[in-house]
């Protein structure tokens, strides 16, 4: 009987309101006996009639993100209410008599300009859950204590700066955010309430943390981060049930070596810090799966760092890594790992190990090659080499390196441009960010300036165009990029046999283009005798060169510029190479 009274008087939004009701609907007064459930979400509802609260027998009542501006004191004949949803409305207050609802066990009033909670809200001793995000709270009654059956508490973005001693009667609370708010100290309470398994107090003013959260034994979730935090205390140890330990935005230049006594540690995030290294005893976090150390100022990484078997993603991107340590290969569970923004060099062998590596970010780094040990990485389905990578990687080649006559992976996007170490300086005092950024934003911007060589009658000026060099897209969006491309190479791109006259092809296309690398394919069954491959009027390829590895070194008769024609791809390279850069260009040149 009463499941038949529950679907008769339970009104469901979707089925009952549009979002247009201004009014309670008075059909439902009709149920006012039977009522349970009432649900007026999401309407334009900006005052509740009398009869609504006729309704006994309600146990929930659900109104969020309507227009209401108070709570009537009529909520009182509600006794058998059990769970209250105001939020999303523009309520200031509770009544004092809500104290009526005894059997209220949860209250979401999320997003409410409430500036305080009546005295009379702490005789609320059935409540479990409460949620006052996002209000004008600036203290907490000093008796809150009261509400011993608490299990989540949650304050977010609030005006807060301390709480009432008597929160330590919360023995049975798990939960407790605090997160954006205007704490500068961790208040003393906290420790006291030996039950909490989750903690916010991020995006505080927060500069130390106290040894004494240590005595939280069953604390798993710690959310630091966004403070001003320049010490990490040791006795953090003692929260031996740690699971997920976040301090990003923060100042801290060290991390005690006691971090290693988390054993169940699954998530470490220190990003956007100011460490200068990692204690050897992060070796023992063996369940670590998630390690963000990002934009620190780290020079080198501990060989303990092979110890961490179980894990998953490894970033630290933008720091002063100049190489890596051997025993990383042991991480061969490690599916992402981001090393953007550094001074690597090279890369050890082992790297090899970590056959899980789907994605690999090493651009913006200083590597002249990679290892051979990479062909093993057969899952690896994104690779970043380059400031923001334009188009897809040129085939990799084995070759002997110059001074080790080690076997290496190359091309002639090898070696990169040599760099300064004064774009690298780890001196904190010397280390100047606005001009690192400016130096960074340069090297990650392509100008293409090009002049129609066809100068119109009335207009004989220069045409300037400047085209930015944007991230690398994400594998599925690449995708998308390249077919745009060869859409337009397709239309722009033509292979000539023989046939057509250099006059022709300036009827055909007017356009020069300058400092631009553009790969045109040609048939596979195209002799190279044959074949003259232009782009625009004065990129005309004859025949040329000898074979070196694979490639035959051609020679624009238009420009005299030089181009690789490679016999295993079947492909015209056309560029503008830079010799310094292209030991192939030089070979080529010396045959």
């Amino acid at each position: 009987m009463t499941t038949k009274r529950k679907l008769i008087g339970r009104l469901v939004p979707c089925r009952c309101f549009r979002g247009e009701e201004e009014q309670v609907p008075k059909e439902i007064f009709s149920f006012e006996r039977t009522l349970e459930e009432l649900y007026l979400d999401a309407n334009q509802i900006e005052e509740l009639p009398k009869q609504l609260f006729n309704c006994q027998a309600l146990k929930k009542l659900s109104m969020p993100d309507n227009d209401l501006s108070n709570l009537p004191t009529t909520i009182a004949s509600l006794v058998n209410l059990k769970e209250l949803d105001i939020s999303k409305n523009g309520i200031q207050e509770f009544p004092d008599n809500i104290k009526c609802c005894k059997g209220l066990s949860v209250v979401e009033a999320s997003v409410n300009p409430i500036t305080k909670l009546p005295d009379g809200f702490t005789q609320l001793l059935n409540l479990t859950q409460l949620f006052l995000n996002d209000a004008f709270l600036e203290y907490l009654p000093a008796n809150f204590g009261r509400l011993s059956k608490l299990r989540i508490l949650e304050l977010r973005e609030n005006h807060l700066k301390t709480m009432p001693k008597s929160i330590h009667r919360l023995t049975q609370l798990e939960r407790l955010d605090l997160g954006s708010n205007e704490f500068s100290d961790v208040p003393e309470v906290l420790e006291q309430i030996h039950n909490l398994k989750e903690l916010w107090l991020d995006n505080n003013s927060l500069q130390s943390i106290p040894g004494s959260l240590g005595k939280l034994r069953q604390l798993r979730y710690l959310d630091l981060a966004k403070n001003r935090i320049e010490t990490l205390d040791t006795d953090i140890s003692g929260c031996e049930a740690l699971e997920d330990l976040l301090l990003s935005s923060n100042m801290l230049q060290h991390l005690p070596d006691t971090i290693g006594m988390l054993k169940k540690l699954t998530t470490l995030k220190v990003d956007d810090n100011q460490l200068t290294s990692l204690p050897n005893t992060i070796g023992s976090l063996s369940l670590l799966e998630e390690l963000d150390c990002s934009c620190n100022e780290l020079e080198s990484l501990p060989p303990t760092i092979g110890y961490l078997h179980s894990l998953r993603t490894f970033a630290a991107d933008e720091n002063f890594l100049s190489e890596l340590p051997r025993e990383i290969g042991n991480c061969k569970n490690v599916t992402v790992m981001s090393l953007r923004s550094n001074k690597l060099e090279f890369l050890p062998d082992e790297i090899g190990q970590m056959t899980k590596l789907r994605v690999l970010n090493l651009s913006d780094n200083r590597l002249k090659n990679l290892p051979f040990t990479f062909t093993k990485l057969k899952d690896l389905a994104a690779l970043w080499l380059s400031d923001n990578q334009s188009k897809a990687l040129i085939p990799l080649q084995t070759e002997a390196h110059p001074e080790t006559k080690q076997k290496v992976l190359t091309n002639y996007m090898f070696p990169q441009q040599p760099r300064h170490d004064e774009d690298y300086q780890s001196d904190s005092d010397s280390f100047n960010p606005t001009l690192w950024e400016e130096q960074r934003q340069q090297r990650m911007t392509v100008a293409f300036d090009f002049e129609d060589k066809k100068e119109e009658e009335d207009n004989s000026g220069k045409v300037e165009i400047n085209l930015k060099r944007y991230p690398t897209p994400y594998p599925e969006d690449l995708k998308n990029m390249v077919k745009s491309v060869q859409s337009l190479v397709a239309l722009w791109c033509f292979v000539v046999i023989g046939r057509i006259s250099y006059p022709q092809r300036e009827r055909n296309l007017q356009h020069e283009v300058l400092d631009v690398s553009l790969t045109c394919f040609c048939r596979p069954k195209l002799s190279l005798e044959r074949a003259s491959c232009f782009f625009g009027s004065n990129m005309g390829v004859t025949r040329g060169a000898q074979l070196v590895d694979n490639y035959s070194l051609l020679t624009s008769p238009l420009t005299n510029q030089n181009i690789f024609y490679n016999h295993y791809q079947k492909n015209l390279c056309l560029s503008f190479y830079n010799k310094e850069n292209i030991q192939l260009y030089n070979r080529m040149k010396s045959v």
